[in-house]
């Protein structure tokens, strides 16, 4: 069973991971790929790259392409075909290895409601479930709508009461089949204050089984993880023994080999755990396992599919220190966590060794609507839970981003928060702490970062000079008003003055000193009023971003003459981001209430319900099921009766 090639069935940063680890074990790489992708970082660290035509989802090509590139295993990371007992099969029938668990494992885990029977029997506790809607009166309100063959937060929905489960059902069904393949969905009691808890665990082919201790994902929006970090903050050392001793007993009774995990539902106040399903594969959040206990999970996946022997015993197995990791995606807290897309103008990370950035994109990659909005996984490990959240935040603080609205302050304002360091982590963290979703600058921050701007503006003008480039910034033989630069800063309009002075400095707004040490096309070194700093600032045609203490910060330049453009548009509502139309819900003329869902878009994935704003009238519909819409496309013209635009 050995193999000098492996093919990567997936994109992004978990292919980047793979190839990593790969390398490392002395073997030759091979990625796939779409279109969308040709400029991706990790097509080009493969040692080669097939193009797909169709997409990842299409086994048959990618096995096409394992052939082709004369690859010996293939690796599905996770998504797409990893928990696919079809593909895998196909693989084995190839001639090919799978880089994970048994088909017959992978059919019975794939089927949650089907785990979740084989949970009961080897004696795991389950929360009381059914797959007949009809029977939700028996699982009990409020409960869940899940999809049977996935998992990523897809096709779930939280059902409060009976007159709500039809449109849940429906929606989560429509979820399912766009994401997996399969709509299959099935009702299970919502617990609402809990704690998301899993157990790795690792096994051969040999019947060795072990655990590596536990992992927190409770912090989620839309029912996907944002945060994890091992170990729990809540876990003691017998709820990890009775958690860690019935996830190796299910394991074990299935003859389960490569890395799986085991996933619980904790109630807080009790502490006791219930089954929720066996993710049969490598997980998002699996570096954190890897950093407290030193294990490589992916040369573990490897060396297993070849046949070999575990190399620890759960003797061997120690847990040692905190790491915690984010999830930065492209996606606007403020607006409710909508994905959000464009071209990533900046992407420089910070120097922090004890840090860990796993990603799949660089300056000039689009995030579309085509895939998750995740950019990058962050992890910090340190000594302690309370270090590892201060590094963690001071990262995502230091990382030079612009282009894409993102998740960053968000995240930064939870590892801050004083009940996430005292660990009260729950599934409502959210919802119950509220932690800040933009970051706020202070005013001496904001006067700095204002004055640097200008002054990197001015020294660019002076580089790209056709004439007289040799002279000062602002030189006159006579005494003449300011220089000025108009920019828009966070929707505010700044008009910022300098001058310069004889002796190379600047004086600022009429009343502060600025002294510029260095200025480059990517940075600038600069002092203001006795306050100095040196930050990263990239510009991509009118638009500069700065770096500043806590975040970056986007300036557009205002041009001299102003352009005529579109007027805005008011009166209707509209996209808040590119998307396919599922369902539009009213016609022309229809009264509404406040909250109603008047159209559903479907975007990465994920469906997104557009609500009336307040109670309205429907003045015009612009837009039928199936249309590709852009972000801002104005979907319905809305009457209020002139409470204010739509």
């Amino acid at each position: 069973m050995t193999f000098d090639t492996l093919l990567i069935a997936n994109r992004g940063e978990i292919a980047r991971r793979i190839i990593r680890t790969a390398r490392a074990m002395g073997l030759r790489t091979v990625a796939v790929y779409v279109d969308a992708d040709a400029t991706a970082p990790y097509v080009t660290e493969a040692d080669l790259a097939v193009h797909l035509e169709t997409g990842y989802l299409d086994g048959a090509a990618i096995i096409d392409a394992a052939r082709r590139a004369y690859a010996g295993a293939i690796h599905p990371g996770y998504g797409f075909l990893s928990e696919n007992a079809t593909f895998a099969a196909d693989v084995a029938a190839a001639g090919l290895i799978f880089i994970g668990p048994s088909v017959d494992v992978l059919a019975q885990m794939g089927d949650k409601i089907r785990a979740k029977e084989l949970a009961r029997s080897a004696g795991v506790p389950v929360l009381p479930s059914s797959e007949d809607p009809e029977r939700a009166d028996e699982v009990g309100f409020p409960l869940m709508v899940k999809a049977s063959a996935g998992g990523g937060g897809k096709g779930m929905r939280v059902v409060e009461t009976a007159a709500d489960l039809a449109d849940a059902v429906a929606a989560a069904r429509r979820e399912a089949a766009s994401g997996f393949g399969d709509d299959r969905v099935f009702l299970e009691r919502y617990v609402a204050a809990s704690r998301h808890i899993e157990i790795q665990v690792l096994g051969d082919q040999h019947g060795a089984l072990v655990h590596l201790g536990e992992r927190e994902c409770s912090i989620q929006r839309r029912h996907q993880k944002l945060v994890e970090e091992s170990p729990s903050p809540v876990v003691d050392v017998e709820l990890r023994e009775r958690m860690g001793t019935a996830a190796l007993a299910l394991a074990r009774s299935m003859g389960y080999y490569s890395t799986g995990t085991v996933e619980f539902l904790v109630d807080d106040a009790t502490k006791e755990f219930f089954f929720l399903e066996v993710n049969t594969r490598l997980q998002v959040e699996h570096p954190v396992t890897e950093e407290v206990t030193g294990i490589d999970l992916v040369r573990e996946q490897i060396r297993i599919a070849r046949g070999e022997h575990l190399t620890v015993s759960q003797e061997d197995v120690m847990v040692l220190g905190h790491a915690i990791e984010v999830r930065l995606c492209a996606e606007d807290a403020v607006a409710g966590f909508l994905p959000a897309t464009g071209t990533i103008a900046a992407f420089e990370t910070p120097h922090a060794p004890s840090v860990r950035w796993e990603t799949g994109v660089q300056a000039g990659s689009v995030v579309s609507v085509s895939f998750d909005p995740m950019l990058a996984k962050v992890i910090a490990y340190a000594r302690t839970r309370t270090e590892a959240a201060s590094v963690l935040a001071r990262a995502l603080e230091g990382l030079h981003l612009g282009g894409v609205t993102t998740n960053r302050d968000f995240l930064v304002s939870t590892l801050r928060h004083p009940a996430f360091l005292a660990g009260d982590t729950t599934t409502a963290f959210i919802e119950r702490h509220a932690p800040a979703r933009v970051v706020e600058i202070d005013d001496d921050e904001r006067q700095w970062l204002d004055a640097a701007v200008a002054l990197w503006v001015q020294a660019e003008n002076r580089r790209e000079a056709a004439v007289l480039a040799e002279l000062p910034s602002g030189w006159r033989n006579a005494r003449l008003p300011d220089e000025s630069l108009t920019v828009t800063r966070g929707g505010d309009t700044v008009a910022l003055r300098y001058r310069s002075r004889r002796d190379g400095s600047f004086l600022v707004d009429g009343r502060h000193e600025a002294v510029v040490f260095e200025c480059t096309p990517t940075l600038i070194d600069v002092s203001l009023a006795g306050r100095r700093a040196c930050r990263r600032v990239t510009r991509v045609g009118d638009r500069v971003f700065l770096q500043s203490d806590r975040s970056t910060v986007e300036y557009v330049l205002e041009p001299r003459f102003t352009v005529p453009g579109r007027e805005e548009r008011a009166g209707g509502l509209h996209a808040p981001m590119p998307g396919v139309v599922l369902d539009v819900r009213v016609e022309v003329g229809q009264v509404v209430t406040k909250g109603a869902t008047l159209v559903v878009l479907e975007a990465m994935k994920m469906e997104h319900h557009i609500t009336a704003p307040r109670d309205g009238v429907v003045t015009d519909v612009y837009v039928t099921a199936g249309q590709q819409v852009e972000n801002g496309a104005t979907l319905l013209g809305f009457d209020d009766g002139g409470e204010g635009d739509a």
